[in-house]
């Protein structure tokens, strides 16, 4: 049931007419408490868009009621109508959930949405659906809040877990989308996050980031960062536990780690997932570094979609980062055959099976102890296709 497996929260999504093709568009997440905490992470581009903005400054208090989604249009770089059109948003929600009887203001809504960048949304048509999707608020409408958040992607995602402490149970859900400018900038798409454990924002804050770090940070499928991304976290309290925080943010990053993978596997136009795995590094961050050069290599992923064991085009990649190496102590296997030893010629590349959709490329950096594990697709022309065409 993604956000709505969690007790304490509702959930719609319907179609309010923003997509031209009138498929769903605009979903609704509320949290019925009684806690209300909540944290976010945002994209790291500086160009941002109003929802982000508006959102950030939302959350400054730790608290959110509801987050309000739509797909269908990015709403940025739509200059001060764009946020003025996501104050009215939210604005809208609160006057809503009013109605109904849960006491709330604009500045406790959160605002997300995904799109073409640089069109402004139809709020003709938006202000109407939001109504609707209040009225269709359900604890069983967390399926129908993630479809609604898709764009190119061909599946929606979604992810439960649920544990059972010394306190009781309590769980963690979640949902997400993104197929397309897919990389690292703590979020790279849109994803909801909740819990009914009672965690209060800075506990939430901590395991967001935690997790955040170690996954949806490592998705790197096109190198291309979001003016849009957000992941929030909500936490209704309704189960009563108060869990561990070590053991919480090892679900939440449960949950992450399973988005993030659905993630990878449903990347536009991909064909193959690339695990990267660099280990034996000095240090993490020249793991993760040498893990993004070669994510990022479009000779690289270009080979690996023609199942190519190209292996010079992975130490080509790590030859471009600041990490700590000798050239003549790098080894390099794909798929478990070790192609590359000592910076030279290894086992033979003939050995090498590419046939099945995940490729595995592990970097031996010979410099340390460290590793860090990125997820990257192979380059397509159907990604090409899509890309060229995604305005239209």
């Amino acid at each position: 049931m993604s956000v709505t497996a969690a007790k304490g929260f509702t959930a719609a999504g319907i179609a309010a007419g923003i997509k031209g093709n009138g498929n769903p568009d605009l979903a609704l997440v509320v949290n019925t408490g009684p806690r209300r905490a909540a944290a976010g992470v945002f994209t790291s581009n500086r160009v941002k868009a109003a929802p982000v903005v508006w959102s950030q400054q939302v959350l400054a208090d730790g608290e959110l009621t509801a987050v309000v989604l739509n797909s269908g249009g990015a709403n940025a770089c739509t200059g001060p109508q764009g946020f003025q059109d996501t104050h009215a948003t939210a604005e809208k929600v609160a006057e809503v959930l009013s109605a109904q009887g849960t006491d709330v203001g604009a500045g406790e809504i959160a605002v997300a949405s995904t799109g073409l960048i640089g069109i402004l949304l139809p709020m003709d048509k938006l202000l109407p659906g939001v109504e609707k999707a209040a009225a269709e608020l359900s604890e069983h409408g967390g399926e129908k809040a993630a479809i609604a958040i898709k764009t190119t992607d061909t599946v929606h995602k979604t992810s439960v877990v649920t544990k059972d402490g010394p306190g009781g149970a309590w769980t963690v859900g979640g949902m997400a989308k993104g197929a397309g400018m897919l990389a690292p900038g703590l979020a790279t798409m849109l994803v909801v996050l909740t819990t009914d454990a009672d965690v209060d924002s800075a506990g939430l804050d901590s395991a967001l980031r935690g997790a955040t770090r170690v996954t949806f940070d490592r998705v790197d499928s096109d190198g291309c960062m979001s003016t849009n991304d957000t992941v929030l976290l909500l936490a209704s309290g309704s189960s009563g536990v108060m869990p561990e925080q070590d053991a919480f943010t090892a679900a939440v990053r449960e949950v992450c780690d399973d988005l993030a993978r659905q993630l990878i596997g449903d990347a536009e136009g991909a064909s193959k997932d690339i695990r990267i795995e660099v280990i034996n590094a000095a240090t993490e961050d020249d793991a993760v570094e040498v893990g993004r050069s070669i994510a990022r290599n479009n000779l690289l992923k270009c080979a690996i979609h023609g199942e190519d064991p190209n292996w010079g085009r992975v130490l080509s990649a790590i030859g471009t980062t600041a990490a700590a190496f000798e050239p003549d102590e790098l080894n390099v296997a794909i798929n478990g055959v070790w192609v590359c030893k000592n910076g030279s010629v290894g086992e033979d590349r003939d050995l090498v099976d590419m046939r099945y959709r995940e490729v595995t490329v592990t970097a031996d950096l010979a410099a340390g102890t460290e590793s860090a594990v990125i997820w990257a697709n192979d380059l397509t022309a159907d990604y090409v296709h899509e890309n060229s065409a995604y305005s239209s």
